[in-house]
């Protein structure tokens, strides 16, 4: 009877592999993983059953996106706000500016002026002064917050805004801060300060949504003041920990009527997390003085019906004709954006990806071997950052358009990961960015073939084992 049921339960975790195998075929985004999932549900179900229902969901599914449900009582509101910002949209005639457009489904605004942080000290020097001088409310969002002496700064900030009677509303994703204690987060609330996890597998219909993160870290102020780039809360960010040393990183500081978009980004993370409406008093300004920057706020994740990241990424490297810059910690791109990095290259571009010296994740570290060398040939400059560690998500085009914002090069960030990105359209700033790179590449050492073909074979075996877990890593 016990060899009976055994041989039943094998047979239906068989079935059930099956099933699964089937489903990862209609529904992967990529071949890749469908076939890695595939191959691993039918030889071994007893572990890739659990593994795909807890790694393998391709959609945000129950993500209610106010960008895709236009009837939504959240999508009433932003449109209400997007009216009082009409009349600094761009409207631009240039097909490559509407392609971003469409797919940040926000308006490219005018009258904006964006600047550089760079690096943790003047990032958090920049946040904090924001804080300090909000009259309204404070929207401030992190992947990671880290009870450490940073992240205790930031609370007494928080606290003090709040009891000036500023309305603050703090959200943070629970697994990339998974490590804070209850205490910091009940410190806020009793200040009065509207705290929220921002969980994927909310409720038990989305029990199993787990492999998904909000990568996003954005703050505006009174929705006149916005920041958004790679840094999170915690020491390491300002170069301060032992152990990582020199951080290297980017933020922007933006201020004009583009604010909406990272605004509307934080509205539907926030719905999404807590159910609940922000009523918020906003009027939009356009940036002091002569700033005429055109910028379009582009939030990506995996409730968007298009993959927004990667072919946003596309889609910038198509568009250079002198040289295309890019900067990531994390640098294993799907095919398509491989493809159009060497046909860049191959047509003359000048290309450059500037990626860490030092591993952060060795799995993803490894993976970028397997085609690196492939990436050389076609004549891709592939650099690597010395003094530390390398965190910014940036590009640069030609000299007419640049980026900030939080995507890696990676399955990730294209397909599991919430994020947002400024596209600026300006020259100025185009060049304020150049000149950072080009003092980046100066602290870099530039990968050759040679080295890439002289790894011992078990660091090649690695390399491509390491390849082959890049949809799930």
């Amino acid at each position: 009877m016990t060899a009976l049921l055994g041989g039943l339960l094998i047979i239906c975790l068989h079935l059930l592999g099956a099933l699964s195998g089937l489903m990862a075929l209609m529904s992967s985004r990529t071949s890749q993983g469908a076939i890695a999932w595939i191959i691993c549900l039918i030889t071994f179900p007893y572990l890739a059953i659990p593994a795909y229902w807890f790694l393998g969901r391709p959609r945000f599914y129950g993500y209610v996106s106010a960008r895709e449900q236009r009837d939504t009582s959240l999508r009433r509101v932003l449109d209400q706000f997007r009216t009082l910002v009409e009349p600094a949209f761009a409207r631009p005639e240039d097909a490559r500016l509407r392609a971003v457009e469409r797919l940040a489904m926000l308006p490219m605004t005018r009258d904006n002026h964006c600047q550089l942080l760079i690096n943790g000290h003047d990032t958090f020097d920049s946040l904090f002064q924001g804080i300090e001088q909000a009259e309204d409310y404070v929207l401030i969002q992190f992947f990671i917050v880290r009870n450490d002496a940073l992240g205790q700064a930031l609370k007494r900030r928080l606290i003090e805004c709040a009891e000036r009677g500023v309305q603050v509303f703090f959200l943070y994703d629970e697994i990339g801060s998974h490590g804070m204690p209850d205490r910091y987060f009940d410190e806020l609330r009793a200040a009065g300060i509207a705290v929220h996890p921002f969980g994927s597998s909310k409720g038990w219909r989305h029990r199993f949504q787990v492999n998904f993160r909000n990568h996003r870290k954005i703050m505006v102020t009174d929705g006149r003041q916005g920041w958004v780039g790679g840094l999170n809360v915690g020491v390491e960010y300002r170069g301060e920990s032992k152990k990582h040393g020199h951080w290297r990183d980017t933020h922007l500081k933006l201020v004009g009527p583009a604010v909406l978009g990272l605004q509307e980004s934080f509205w539907e993370d926030w719905h999404w997390a807590t159910g609940d409406i922000l009523s918020l008093a906003w009027h939009p300004r356009r940036a002091p003085g002569a700033a005429r920057q055109h910028v379009v706020i582009v939030p990506s994740g995996p409730s968007d019906p298009l993959e927004t990241a990667s072919l946003l990424i596309q889609h910038a490297i198509n568009q250079a004709n002198e040289r295309f810059w890019v900067t990531s910690p994390y640098f294993v791109p799907d095919q398509g954006v491989q493809d159009s990095l060497k046909l860049a290259a191959l047509r003359g571009v000048d290309v450059r990806v500037m990626i860490p010296e030092r591993p952060d994740h060795l799995l993803v570290f490894l993976s970028a071997f397997s085609f690196l060398g492939d990436m050389i040939r076609a004549g891709v400059k592939i650099y690597r950052y010395q003094p530390g560690f390398l965190h910014q998500k940036t590009f640069l085009i030609d000299g007419h358009a640049s980026a900030v914002g939080t995507v890696n090069l990676d399955n990730r960030s294209f397909r599991l990961n919430f994020e947002v990105t400024a596209y600026v359209a300006d020259r100025e700033f185009a060049a304020q960015v150049a000149q950072m790179l080009e003092e980046d590449f100066a602290n870099c050492r530039q990968v050759t073939l040679e080295e890439i073909n002289k790894r011992p074979l078990w660091h090649k075996l690695a390399a491509r084992a390491a390849y082959l877990a890049s949809p799930i890593q």
